[in-house]
């Protein structure tokens, strides 16, 4: 996630750089540094940005699609994607059975899933 991408998720979700940082659980000063370009933004900040942008109410938001049905997956019984009924989320879970994350680390995940139309969709 870019400085530019952070700063842009802030205002989506209506947040002071205070009160998300509060949300976050990071300082006020760690914000401002995504926002600067000082800092990177670490990955689990980076994911619950997103986990806060896809889940936030929008009016008439559209049916959401499960990453299984998008990308016809034939692994699904053994994704725990499937297994939480979490389609959307996939780019959140670890241990998902995607070809293209299987056996990834995290940041690798991470770098796909933001590419990825499930993620995308979302935003």
């Amino acid at each position: 996630m870019t400085r530019e991408d952070f700063s842009v998720a802030r205002k989506k979700l209506a947040k002071t750089q205070k009160s998300l940082a509060e949300l976050l659980g990071v300082s006020l000063k760690a914000v401002q540094s995504y926002e600067q370009g000082w800092r990177t933004i670490p990955l689990h900040v980076e994911r619950q940005i997103y986990f806060l942008l896809v889940n936030k109410r929008k009016p008439k938001q559209a049916k959401r699609k499960d990453c299984w049905n998008q990308k016809k997956c034939d692994k699904k019984k053994n994704c725990p994607a499937w297994e939480y009924q979490a389609g959307h989320l996939c780019w959140f879970l670890n241990g998902t059975q995607c070809e293209c994350t299987i056996n990834k680390g995290l940041k690798d995940k991470m770098k796909i899933c933001r590419e990825c139309d499930v993620l995308s969709s979302l935003l």
